[in-house]
């Protein structure tokens, strides 16, 4: 046997799912939605502290990549000065910054362009020396003594540090 509900009353747990519904939508048009002030600074101090890590390790790319330069083109003058050397009979003597240059036409022998050029090139009956400077002012030098040896010098620009560490170093 049924009971019915008195007329106007209803048996139902809770209310109906359209008016569920509506309820919601008139919440979420009444703005308590979003991101409150103090998220928003959090948020903006995550950055910061982000950009702060990540700024000064972006700072010494630049100076690394004008050293980069500077000692590819160090290394393209030794194996130039090897050429002219073995066009030479073996001597050294003809090396120059200009000979370097007329064998190896994108060898830099001024400074322009904000690119490293080869400053220096000493040359000797049996040895040589080449140095490339880099646009911060950076030297690196490549020298071949009498026994064949070779030896790599960088020399940092007045007042800088950047020669592993030092003013001057080898590399």
């Amino acid at each position: 046997m049924f009971v019915r509900a008195p007329k106007g009353i209803s048996w139902s747990a809770g209310p109906r799912p359209t008016q569920t519904s509506q309820r919601l939508n008139r919440v979420l048009a009444a703005g308590e939605g979003g991101f409150t002030f103090v998220e928003l600074l959090i948020v903006i101090l995550i950055i910061g502290v982000l950009a702060a890590i990540a700024i000064p390790s972006f700072l010494g790319q630049k100076s690394k990549a004008w050293d980069a330069q500077a000692k590819e083109l160090a290394r393209t003058a030794e194996t130039t000065a090897e050429t002219i050397s073995t066009d030479d009979n073996g001597g050294y003597e003809k090396i120059t910054t200009k000979e370097l240059h007329a064998y190896e036409p994108t060898i830099r022998i001024s400074a322009s362009g904000g690119e490293a050029y080869v400053s220096e090139a000493v040359p000797h009956k049996s040895e040589y020396s080449v140095t490339a400077t880099a646009e911060n002012g950076d030297e690196f030098t490549i020298t071949r003594n009498s026994k064949g040896e070779i030896s790599r010098q960088c020399k940092s620009a007045a007042g800088k540090a950047d020669c592993a560490g030092s003013s001057s170093s080898s590399w």
